[in-house]
């Protein structure tokens, strides 16, 4: 082995005094030296550093040392840095010197270093020297004498490949990486990066020295500070020797449990429908749930506006999995199901990885699926939302959508998806499976046995295949554990398909009912890839690995769940072979099939090969130890068994080994071999030497550890197993895989490192993420150079060569990525580049997902009495063993702690928690031709015991047994200090915490601390003599891990658990000194896990000391029991415990809310208890709660000891009680603040004038005055750069151009005042924007709109508007913000000088800037020019949130803090708190440290009782008036049968109900309710008010559909002023009216008297001035007459928009709003039932009455009249033939109609016997409808059916069909054409007829068009068009048609005859007289017909039909006369 070795002397002339740690680098590695503690001048690190190499050290290679002072709560600080080219090195051999090292800006510094660095080559013989003695290495050629690994290997690896960079003996002691001390989310064998360099022999040989130097300088250059990796932040302790992997915290499955799901659909409109004149319905069916729409009748395009809510209470999986289908039914009715036009298929997954998890807006294509060669068949518009607990959906605003008419730029696809699907054919292909388990009872079979004398397999199988919605399946194969299909089913569907996951099922026939024996997904995203090099879905053939229930049958299995998929399989049930291809179908071949049904057609059999060559595979285990075995199986013998595939079970393995997995023996007879087949796997014949398997330990009796657990005395003697098996050799699959699981697990490693610096506020997050991104480049990189050697081996697949191709593509893409985001990863971007990196993540993830299996999982089983108790599974990749170090599984030769939990669903919830056996297990697994290698992970200083029987072959048989003949003896110390955020476990909402440690066969517990979810146990717990096998070395560096469990005491039955968490020891060996910088031990935060949840945090410390011979003698001392009190319990000693100083915490009682009754009796005089770390304060008593809820004194305190580290404060506990009579208090509930830092007062900076000088908490809520949180927009940049301390700012809000929008200027004088122009507000400049706005250039401006016609509900939708364009601009903004992040990555890139890039980077920027400028400015006017003038309409804010969101949840002084009592619910993260809230304290807290400067007490007008908690209103009950507007609801959830609701509004305050009952709304999802309501209130009583919408219901109670609540009282004193918005302009009158009592100048003053700043200076020119900062605004006003007068009240309203650039006390005041709130119901927490938009103002009733509330009511729809005019039509289709003539013709009518459902259609006459095409009319439509010109909408009320109570009020969009027909006497009339006009965008109509064509309808976003509503009359030609056979349009006929629309009264003066009718008539058309009925004028039209055309013919057949008559004559008398003559009469 070669390798390179560095011994680090020491570092001489160092600066001050102090820790010092080195890190060595080669090749990427780094090694840390131990933490020279406290030296001067010099560190002596003496230390030898050794780096195996696999390829031979070039000369150009550098080693790098680094020296920092190292600290243990902030990051190292780098001293210097030493680079060193190896060329010297590489050519002697050894070298020694004392060089100084460079700084950060590459000078050299005093300070030096002394190392000595030798290379052992190929031949070398350089010994290696371990504490100075040089030793032999003896040769290392069975791999028995090897370093641990620490790393991945560099190159290929040499000789046995046994490892690298193991720094020898007692090298890097583990030390503790400090400051991370505080917040470790267990991090357990850390394994540390490897780092290849690709570097090799591209360099010349000789490097010139010149050339060298620059090389080391660029090299130091370039590893700049940053390029630190933050290690020593971060780990628990660094884990080097590798013999252990991290256990896995999260125990319980979390897939297959149900939770509540919502599918909401609206099904907005359909167009170009296929078909003639349809009445089409949608059918939503999402699994097998089916709504329908209403029917439309004849149109094309039908409009719905329908919603439909579907909900499931599934698990996660199988909703996703659930397919949702939309199709379109043409005449569908109750006696007929109708015919399908076309659906549109998609699964919920994919909706629900989308963005928000819905699809807004988006038109689905149709599809025909009976022919597939038809095309599109329409396009269907709808939203589909799925909503999960908890999500909640950002609908855009629903105001008046007008653009989405875009179809093709809108479709209902994902991201990405081609508009054109195409349709493809997926090939399922099923080979065959092997070692199904027996799905018959024994019973049966021995009775055919015995009746037909045959034994036969007890399974029936067959294979069903689902995909999108379709399934198909093969053959029944009777009685076959090894059954051959060899079918394939295939399915057509398009591509790429909607739908994810395809599910292939083996089932048992039966005649009964057929059961799932196993069942696989296929996720179709990981078996293709979408890229331009992409592969089409393939896969194998391949094996697919099937698991479920464990394989015993029994008729009624209760795991049966697994077998089809959900959850967790327990035991491996089958595999079958299986390939999957698609082809993309030619729709237009003549021979395709047309139809999507499922075939299934039978294929060829594969050859053997094409999986893989077989290959015998060994795995070994030994179990090190078995420990906390659950009580319920303590008594019992037990076993443990470990499977893989059916190898190794001796149960229920059932099928035997197939033929095809022996290799078959050269001179071996069938017979021979059948027989083999018979033995079972454990007593194969042993013939040349072939192993028996062992696969399960001898039985054992545990021993008792505790109360709980028990464990088997496993103490010297371990017991091992190992098995043989038979698979495909396809491990090339795991091995790349392994790879990017390394490389990720890295990531995620150093991902959460990142997180918890930023957690924990310490120093230079980015460089860590720095370090974490080049770790991730060099892994990448190593994984190209790797994953390429692969050659072709057998049974290698399209899939395995094209996954092969995208990964490294991927990997290679994710590295250069990873490369480029290291240079632009900054301070201030931290957390969004780490979104970003968690991005790379999830992909390594899926990467490294492999969807072909080869071999099956490896299951442990614990086996008491012969039945299965707990498992484990383990994926067999993890254990797989590879001469390559990186592709070996994480777990191969490792010892791993494994917790075996319940199968299936008995392994939920609590029982799920418990562990039923820990073990120390370890594994290998790999080939049996590497089994030497398998013995090399396990820990040293055992003998292998070998089974007796074994033969000469003894030195290859593994060991059945180990004996461990070394044995340490330690003591473990475990400092239990405290727990914070337990789970409560009790009904008080408490719990009865007590800790219970385990490590190895030992457990002890702490006290238990009663009612508490905080317990302080600050306890020793020591561990006498725990005795631990192996070597020495190895324990010291790997210890085994601690498990601490936390309980809480019930006073009967068991403890119940609360939670685990892991943890390992800090080891002392007996020949270390106890001391710096590794003891004592720091205390650390532990997560501790219930189930997957999280549920508290530990906080303790473990030592673990080795006793020596001297025995406990020689251990650093224990002190005795200090506290009397607590009897002989040891307290945490004082080097662990925190440093602690002293606090004073004052608390602010404000008052209690909503206390809940307590056992039956209610809350009457309530107290506050406040607690932390064992101090306290209590309130004052509430003597009568429902009078006065509020505390008499404010503000208390108390003093107390707090640790100086803030991370670890102790929780603050407030608990409320009742005291009742007798001096008996009862909890009522209690809250735990844990985190107290944001309560820490900072004392205010005086030095700065700033916005935020004002004294705040930490993160920016200010006690005294203002707080940080600045919602949304910040002040505007320039006023606050120019903030001058003489001189004076003018903010001048003068509207300007929007244009110079950009433009600032200043002018500075020491003196002078400061002008600055302030960038508007966005909302204002869009405003003065839009006033400005010209139409097209030339046309002046439009007139401003008329003051009467506005009302409150333009001023809604302008700024509808409004937000719909900052939401645009926003977007605009961030895309231009990544481009100009781009720039500045080009900047760095590009090699500059430092000093020149300062300059060139402003000059760049400056370009940048101009240019944006520009670009803005072309914006700006092309926006101007486009969009008509928009009119001017003063604007109020719509957020489409809440506002406590929007403003910090008004807790700007007083916070709310709910009060929980009770139980917490299990369910995942304790969704059910709500539930448990019994009330809310307002109050707040303010902790400093003693003492406070006096400066802050000295201020003017402080009072002291009052401490921090100045300038605070008084508590005192008030009366307010509140003023509730309720705007409108949307997305209701449907509540009657019908899918519709019919809401209502309640709104509740204290005792107050308001009803609204009457004026409920009919039928509606979307009401608009615009009501405002008033109530009185007295605060603090009332204070919470509820608004609920209420579904009305004519029989029954009404129910509930959601409701929201807000806190008025918080709003009402919050600082931001929530009590009235202030609106954006001041007037008196009109719909804009100023609603606050109090003018705005009244407002000002009062708010510049609260922040103690003089009142504002009015001067001449419209200036104010506050605070040294001028405000400018208007000073003339209008009132109702318009007269203008002087007035102020602008600008105090101007400075009030303004107020947050007020120093010190400015904070954003709440504008005029509406706010829009989810609605919420009890019954489906956390799933949204619908919005509200409202908005509240509160005027207190000591202050002037306010005005009447601003009247808000719905806009009543004006009634139009709209008049048709048809004149005359042309070239109309002729349909008719004539009898006589056989001449086309038609009889043409046109029907027209302008409401939804044709309930106004109007025909007129009939033109009869048109020839071509043109019929003359004359004849007038006239529908009256009612309109909403705002939402542009027709509103009809009617009835919905005759059984309906009421009318619905529909709206629909206002569109007028007219229709071409020919009328049919006996038949139905023939339906020739239509065009629909949309009144508001229609076509103009063509002069003549012969300029109107089809293209008006074709090209119709391109032509103008015109709006009748602005036009009023308009008069044209307009095409008439159909669809032909081929879908095509074609044009029918074209009318002339004149429409005029008229007022409701204009109508009345002039009214109008319907068809020719007074008044008004028209004439009568100038019809040709064809035209006339025949039976008018039978003679006139004959003549006309017959005679023009057919006189001859006529003539001809009179003349043919005389002869004929003579004929007949003659023929007729003949016979009489021949009888007379005969006669001769």
């Amino acid at each position: 082995m070669m390798s390179l070795m560095v011994h680090l002397k020491s570092v001489a002339n160092l600066r001050g005094k102090g820790d010092r740690i080195a890190k060595v680098t080669f090749r990427g590695l780094s090694f840390y030296s131990h933490v020279a503690a406290n030296c001067e001048e010099v560190a002596h690190f003496n230390e030898t550093f050794r780096w195996p190499i696999a390829s031979s050290l070039d000369g150009g290679e550098m080693l790098e040392v680094q020296v920092y002072n190292y600290s243990k709560v902030f990051t190292n600080r780098l001293v210097g840095t030493f680079c060193m080219v190896l060329q010297k090195v590489a050519e002697e051999g050894q070298l020694e010197l004392t060089d100084t090292l460079l700084d950060d800006n590459n000078t050299s510094i005093n300070t030096s270093v002394t190392i000595e660095i030798r290379y052992q080559s190929m031949d070398g013989t350089v010994g290696m020297w371990r504490n100075g003695e040089l030793l032999d290495v003896p040769d290392d050629r069975d791999g028995v004498f090897s370093f641990e690994t620490e790393s991945l290997l560099s190159g290929q690896s040499h000789g046995s490949g046994a490892s690298a960079g193991r720094s020898l003996q007692g090298s890097i002691a583990t030390f503790r990486k400090a400051a991370r001390g505080v917040s470790s989310v267990m991090k357990l064998g850390k394994i540390k990066s490897s780092k290849d360099d690709p570097r090799k022999g591209d360099e010349p040989a000789v490097l010139d020295m010149v050339d060298l130097d620059r090389r080391a300088m660029r090299l130091a250059g370039m590893l700049e500070p940053d390029a630190i990796s933050l290690a020593s932040v971060t780990a628990v302790t660094t884990n080097i020797s590798n013999k252990r992997s991290k256990p896995d915290i999260k125990m319980e499955p979390s897939s297959g449990r149900p939770v509540d799901y919502q599918i909401n659909v609206t099904i907005v409109e359909a167009r170009q429908l296929i078909g003639l004149n349809m009445d089409p319905v949608v059918c939503v069916e999402i699994g097998e749930e089916k709504k329908y729409t209403s029917m439309k009748e004849s149109t094309n395009c039908p409009y719905y506006n329908e919603y439909f809510v579907f909900d499931f209470h599934v698990p996660p999986d199988v909703m996703f999995d659930k397919i949702i289908k939309l199709s379109v039914i043409h005449s569908k009715n109750l006696l007929r199901s109708g015919t399908l036009v076309g659906t549109f298929k998609m699964d919920v997954g994919t909706v629900y990885s989308q963005p928000e998890h819905q699809f807004y807006h988006k038109w689905a294509i149709l599809s025909d699926p009976d022919d597939i060669t038809a095309g599109c068949k329409g396009y269907l518009k709808c939203d589909i939302a799925v909503v999960g607990k908890g999500d909640n959906i950002k609908t855009p605003h629903k105001a008046n959508e007008t653009d989405e008419d875009d179809i093709e730029g809108n479709l209902l696809l994902p991201e990405g998806f081609p508009a054109e699907r195409q349709w493809a054919r997926f090939y399922v292909k099923i080979h065959r499976a092997e070692g199904l388990p027996k799905m018959n009872t024994n019973i049966m079979a021995n009775v055919k046995k015995a009746l037909i004398g045959e034994n036969r397999d007890l399974v029936d199988p067959y294979v069903q295949v689902h995909f999108s919605g379709q399934r198909g399946k093969t053959s029944v194969q009777k009685s076959s554990y090894e059954p051959i299909w060899n079918e394939q089913v295939i399915f057509t569907e398009l591509f790429p398909p909607l739908c994810k996951r395809m599910k292939v099922q083996i089932r048992d026939s039966d005649k009964v009912n057929d059961v799932a024996i196993g069942t696989h997904f296929i996720d179709l995203r990981k078996i293709s890839n979408d890229g331009d090099k992409g592969f089409l879905p393939t896969l194998g053939p391949a094996w697919v690995n099937m698991y479920g229930s464990t394989r015993q049958y029994t008729l009624m299995d209760e795991h049966q769940d697994l077998n089809d998929g959900l959850g967790e399989g327990v035991s491996f049930r089958a595999r079958l072979l299986l390939s999957i291809a698609v082809e993309i179908l030619d729709t237009t071949s003549p021979e395709i099939i047309s139809s999507t049904d499922v075939q299934v057609e039978s294929v060829s059999n594969i050859s053997e090969s094409a999986t893989g060559k077989m290959e015998e595979f060994f795995l070994f285990g030994a179990f090190l130890e078995a420990t906390m075995i659950d009580r319920k199986i303590g008594d019992k013998s037990t076993t443990f068994e470990i499977t893989i595939g059916n190898y190794g079970n001796q149960i229920d393995g059932t099928s035997k080994p197939s033929l095809s997995k022996k290799k078959k023996k050269d001179g071996e007879s069938e017979e021979e071999e059948n027989e083999l087949i018979q033995n079972s796997s454990d007593e194969e014949a042993e013939e040349e030497g072939d192993l028996v398997s062992v696969s399960s330990t001898p039985l054992m009796r545990p021993v008792i550890t505790d109360r709980n657990y028990f464990h088997l005395p496993y103490f010297e003697k371990k017991p091992c197993v190992y098995i043989r098996s038979w698979w495909q050799d396809q491990r090339r699959r795991f091995y790349n895989s392994n790879i990017m699981d390394k490389i990720a697990d890295k990531l995620e490693e150093g991902l959460n490192d990142v997180q918890e610096i930023i957690k924990t506020e310490k120093a230079f997050p980015e460089r860590r993420l720095r370090g974490v991104l080049e770790e991730l480049s060099i892994g990448c990189s190593r994984f190209v150079n790797l994953a390429n050697k692969d050659i072709n081996q057998a049974g290698r697949t399209k899939l395995d060569r094209e996954r092969l191709k995208s990964c490294m593509r991927e990997m290679d893409n994710m590295g250069q990525q990873a490369k480029q985001m290291r240079t632009q990863v900054k301070k201030n971007i931290v957390k969004e580049k780490l979104k970003l990196v968690q991005n790379f993540l999830q992909r390594l993830r899926f990467l490294a997902d492999e969807p072909q299996h080869s071999i099956p999982d490896v299951f442990v089983w614990m086996m008491s009495n012969n039945k299965r108790i707990a498992y484990a599974r383990i994926p067999s990749k993890d254990i797989l063993y590879s001469v390559m170090d990186e592709e070996t599984g994480k777990d191969c030769g490792k010892v791993k702690a494994v917790f075996l939990k319940l199968p299936g669903k008995k392994g939920f919830g609590q029982a799920g928690w418990t562990v039923q056996a820990k073990l120390e297990l370890y594994l290998w697994l790999g080939l049996n031709k590497h089994k030497k290698e398998f013995l090399s992970g396990l820990p040293n200083g055992f003998e292998e015991v070998k089974v007796a029987k074994a033969g000469p072959s003894l030195h290859s048989t593994p060991p059945v047994s180990l004996v461990y003949d070394m044995k340490q003896v330690f003591q473990l110390r475990a400092h239990m200090y405290q727990a914070r955020s337990l789970f409560a476990a009790d009904n008080s909402g408490l719990s009865d915490p007590f800790a219970r440690v385990f490590f190895s066969t030992h457990s002890q517990v702490t006290e238990i601390l009663s009612e508490t979810l905080c317990p302080t146990w600050d306890q020793l717990l020591v561990f006498d003599n725990v005795e631990l096998f192996g070597e020495a070395s190895e324990l010291r560096d790997d210890p085994p891990i601690i498990v601490v469990e936390i309980y809480d005491q019930d006073t009967v039955g068991k403890a119940e658990f609360i939670g685990r968490t892991f943890a390992k020891p800090t080891i002392k060996m007996c020949d270390e000194h106890y001391g710096p910088p590794r003891f004592p031990p720091q205390l650390e935060y532990y997560q501790i896990y219930r189930g997957n949840c999280t549920a508290g945090e530990l906080l303790a410390a473990f030592e673990l000391l080795q006793i020596g011979q001297g025995g406990t003698a020689d251990l650093p001392p224990l002190e005795g029991p200090t506290d009397s009190e607590r009897g002989p319990i040891v307290p945490v000693p004082l080097g662990i415990r925190p440093v602690l100083s002293r606090y004073r915490i004052e608390v602010l009682f404000w008052g209690l809310r909503d206390l809940k009754r307590i056992n039956l009796a209610q809350v009457d005089r309530p107290r506050v208890d406040i607690e932390c770390a064992g101090r306290g304060v209590q309130s004052a008593l509430i003597q009568n709660y429902k009078k006065n809820p509020n505390f008499s004194t404010l503000v208390k305190w108390f003093e107390v000891d707090l640790p100086e580290n803030e991370l670890l404060h102790p929780p603050l506990n407030i608990r409320v009680v009742d005291c009742r009579a007798f001096g008996r208090n009862t909890l009522v509930g209690s809250h735990a603040v844990t985190c107290l830092r944001r309560f820490i007062y900072c004392a205010p900076d005086k030095s700065s004038n700033n916005w935020g000088s004002a004294a705040k908490l930490m993160n920016g809520y200010m006690v005294l005055t203002n707080g940080g949180t600045q919602p949304r927009f910040s002040p505007s940049v320039s006023s606050r750069t120019f903030s001058h301390s003489t001189g004076d700012i003018i903010v001048n809000l003068e509207p300007e151009p929007a244009v110079r929008k950009m433009d600032t200027f200043v002018k500075l004088d020491a003196t002078s005042d400061a002008v600055v122009k302030v960038d508007m507000i966005e909302e204002e400049s869009d405003k003065e924007k839009k006033k400005k706005k010209k139409k097209k250039k030339g046309v002046e401006e439009e007139e401003e709109p008329d003051e009467s016609l506005l009302d409150w509900w333009s001023k809604y939708f302008a700024s509808i508007e409004t937000l719909k364009e900052t939401l645009r601009a926003q977007e605009e903004a961030q895309a231009e913000a990544e481009e100009r992040e781009d720039l500045e990555i080009a900047i760095e890139a590009a090699d500059i000088k430092s000093d020149d890039l300062v300059r060139k980077g402003s000059r760049t920027k400056d370009k940048f800037k101009k240019s944006s400028k520009d670009k803005r400015k072309g914006h700006a006017l092309d926006g101007a020019e486009i969009r008509t003038t928009k009119a001017k309409v003063d604007e109020l804010l719509v957020y489409n949130k809440e506002l406590e969101t929007e403003y910090g949840n008004f807790e700007d002084w007083l916070h709310t803090f709910n009060l929980y009592r009770g139980k917490a619910g299990d369910d995942d993260e304790h969704a059910q708190d709500d539930d448990r809230i019994v009330g809310r304290f307002k109050g707040s807290l303010c902790m400093y440290k003693l003492p406070l400067s006096e400066e802050i007490t000295r201020d003017a007008g402080f009072d002291p009782n009052m401490g921090m908690f100045q300038s605070i209103p008084h508590n005192d009950p008030i009366n307010v008036l509140v003023r509730v507007y309720v705007v409108r609801a949307t997305d209701l959830h449907p509540a009657d049968i019908n899918g519709k609701a019919d809401p209502y509004i309640v709104i509740k305050l204290g005792k107050t109900e308001v009803k609204d009952k009457e004026n409920y709304i009919s039928k509606q999802l979307n009401p608009v309710f615009g009501k405002s309501f008033d109530i009185e209130a007295t605060f603090p009583m009332k204070s919470m008010l509820t608004v609920s919408v209420y579904d009305w219901d004519l029989v029954g109670t009404d129910d509930l559909i959601g409701e929201t609540k807000i806190d008025l009282e918080n709003r009402f004193y919050s600082k931001y002023r929530a009590t009235c918005g202030i609106s954006s302009s001041y007037s008196v009158h009109g719909y804009n009216v100023w609603r606050d009592p109090l003018k705005p100048s009244q407002i000002l003053a009062k708010l510049c008297k609260e922040g103690k700043i003089d009142p504002p200076q009015y001067g001449p020119g419209g200036k104010v001035k506050v605070a040294k900062r001028i405000f400018i605004g208007p000073t003339v006003m209008e009132d109702e007459n318009g007269l203008k007068k002087q007035t102020e009240e602008h600008l105090a309203l101007t400075v009030l928009n303004h107020w947050e650039e007020v120093p010190r006390v400015g904070c954003r005041l709440v504008p005029e709003h509406v706010e829009t709130r989810p609605l919420l119901n009890p019954d489906k927490p956390g799933i949204e039932q619908g919005r509200i938009e409202m908005w509240v103002d509160m005027f207190p009733m000591d202050m002037p009455a306010p005005g009447p509330a601003i009247d808000i009511s719905p806009r009543k729809p004006k009634r139009y009249e709209l008049r048709v005019i048809i004149w005359n039509t042309d070239e109309v289709t002729l349909e008719d033939d004539d009898y006589f003539t056989g001449e086309k013709s038609s009889d043409i009518f046109v029907r027209g109609w302008l409401k939804g459902q044709q309930e106004d259609r109007q025909d007129t006459d009939v033109h009869y016997h048109s020839l071509t095409g043109e019929g003359n009319f004359n004849w007038r439509f006239v529908f009256p409808f009612d309109y909403l010109m705002a939402e542009e909408k027709i509103v009809i009320s009617k009835k919905e059916s005759m059984f309906s109570w009421d009318e619905t009020e529909y709206k629909i969009p206002p569109r007028l069909t007219l229709q071409v027909w020919d009328a049919d006497h006996f038949s139905a009339d023939d339906f020739l054409g239509a065009i629909e006009l949309d009144l508001n965008r229609f076509p103009r109509g063509a002069k003549t007829s012969k300029q109107c064509s089809i293209d008006m309808i074709r090209n119709e976003q391109a032509l103008p068009a015109i709006s009748i509503f602005k036009q009023k009359r308009v008069k044209g030609w307009w095409p008439f068009v159909a669809r032909d056979e081929n879908d095509e349009m074609e044009l029918t006929g074209k009318v002339e048609a004149e429409l005029h629309l008229v007022t409701a009264e204009e109508a009345e003066k002039s009214p109008v005859g319907l068809g020719r009718n007074e008044p008004d008539p028209l004439e009568k058309p100038n019809r040709p007289d064809t035209s006339f009925m025949w039976f008018l004028g039978p003679l006139k039209s004959i003549r006309y017909f017959l005679w023009h055309n057919y006189r001859w013919l006529i003539l001809k057949i009179l003349g043919l039909m005389l002869l004929l008559l003579l004929l007949g004559l003659f023929l007729y008398s003949i016979p009489g006369y021949l009888v007379k003559k005969l006669l001769g009469a």
